[in-house]
């Protein structure tokens, strides 16, 4: 592995992960601005994946997105954009076959295939296979006016460290698996992230597979598995009595406009937690009322028959999951009784959400000049640019991880193009500045 030095060229800004925020921001960048230089800003993106990939193992058949189509990756900033989801569906010759449909839903495959089509635009920005380990401050006459991206590659022949100058950096990391502590993962162990992926290595006809989850993953999953095997019983574990359903309606729904992130801005941190936790519901550990309908349906009807395969442990928790020979031990406790019931899994799926990756772990040398709160949380403007401390003229973006300081919709695409084109402003005006600095310093200075 080598360490090379600096490219010659210091690019306007990086991005951290080439997911639908970033790809937003990208799609935003490219857009003619009023306001910013007169060049195009140039931007590269590092991803730790070999090709563009958006929750790929949970791409299942029939499930549909969560939001409306026209919450693409630009249509709320800008809907004469050409990355638009109807522009898409216009290329792809499909925009009066999905008008017929009647959907304000796509379906999440197909959604995929839009952000493929867009991410395709944008190849030569990216590098794939790379993952970033630190980022360095590069100070000039004491002020931070750059940063070095360092990044560990995976080529064909092997392993290699580049840096890259920046001025910005917008990181968009997303989200990753969350498990509950102790939890090890093994090819009979496994979260729901990965279900599609390892579902192909599990025997033709598994007698029993454990769901642990209260959401719309676990929810999704135990469809998927209920359907895909047809003699197996699958056991759904989680702490609620019940599947409880999300709330979309109108008025609910405002809290992923784009205006309630400045409400959210403006509050008080109590007021925060107020808010945070009365819409709860639209989001966490909830599930589609269409989805419990159809559980709910198939629990029923195998009472009927008289062989209950999809099996519904509600107000239980999975106490243990210890490998045992081809399977999984699993120990279900009643949180009711406190009854302890042994059972042997095929395996056992932890459809346990996500959570914010730790931006700090990935800005290395620079943490330390980046202010957190009692949380250890970075702290962030309006604008998304976290606050530093000291001469620092460069720029660190977050798309993410600022639920805490902008609200319930900083980690999902509600507000995506909203925040890739505020982001993208901030940037250009960056822009300006540095521009502004470079012809200072270049001017003579009088004689004295």
């Amino acid at each position: 592995m080598t360490d090379s030095a600096p490219e010659d060229r210091t690019v306007d800004v990086t991005g951290i992960g080439f997911g639908p925020s970033n790809l937003a921001l990208a799609t935003a960048l490219a857009e003619p601005s009023a306001t910013g230089p007169g060049r195009p800003l140039e931007a590269v993106y590092f991803e730790r994946k070999n090709r563009f990939s958006w929750h790929g193992g949970m791409l299942l058949d029939g499930a549909t997105m969560q939001i409306s189509f026209l919450k693409d990756l630009v249509t709320l900033r800008d809907p004469r954009s050409p990355y638009s989801f109807l522009s898409y569906l216009h290329h792809a010759g499909r925009l009066s076959d999905f008008i017929n449909h009647k959907l304000l839903f796509p379906s999440r495959i197909e959604f995929h295939d839009y952000l493929e089509w867009v991410a395709g635009f944008f190849e030569e920005q990216v590098v794939y296979g790379s993952e970033v380990v630190d980022v360095r401050p590069v100070a000039r006459e004491d002020a931070v006016e750059h940063m070095d991206v360092v990044v560990r590659q995976r080529t064909a022949a092997g392993e290699r460290t580049v840096v890259q100058r920046t001025r910005d950096l917008v990181v968009a990391t997303g989200l990753e698996p969350s498990l509950p502590p102790g939890t090890v993962c093994s090819d009979r162990v496994w979260h729901s992230s990965e279900l599609l992926y390892r579902v192909e290595r599990l025997p033709p006809t598994p007698r029993r597979i454990v769901v642990v989850g209260a959401g719309q993953s676990a929810a999704e999953a135990a469809e998927f598995l209920h359907s895909r095997f047809p003699s197996t019983d699958i056991c759904a574990v989680f702490s609620r009595y019940g599947y409880s359903p999300s709330d979309d309606s109108p008025f609910a729904n405002r809290i992923f406009d784009p205006a309630a992130v400045d409400d959210y801005c403006a509050a008080a941190p109590e007021t925060r937690r107020m808010l945070l936790d009365y819409h709860r519901n639209t989001n966490y550990s909830v599930v589609d009322p269409e989805l419990i309908d159809e559980l709910y349906r198939r629990v029923y009807q195998e009472k009927v028959r008289g062989r209950p395969r999809l099996n519904i442990l509600g107000a239980s928790r999975l106490m243990a999951a210890e490998p045992a020979g081809d399977g999984v031990d699993v120990v279900v406790e009643s949180l009711v009784t406190g009854e302890r019931t042994p059972m042997r899994a095929d395996c056992v799926v932890y459809a346990t959400g996500y959570r914010p990756t730790d931006a700090r772990g990935l800005l290395g040398s620079m943490a330390g000049l980046c202010k957190a709160d009692e949380l250890g949380r970075l702290e962030a403007d309006r604008r998304y640019r976290v606050i530093t401390e000291g001469d620092v003229r460069c720029a660190i973006y977050l798309q993410g991880a600022t639920e805490h300081s902008h609200g319930i919709s900083s980690s999902l695409l509600s507000n995506t193009a909203v925040r890739a084109g505020e982001i993208a402003d901030a940037i250009r005006a960056d822009a300006v500045r540095a521009g502004a600095r470079a012809t200072t310093r270049s001017q003579p200075q009088p004689q004295t």
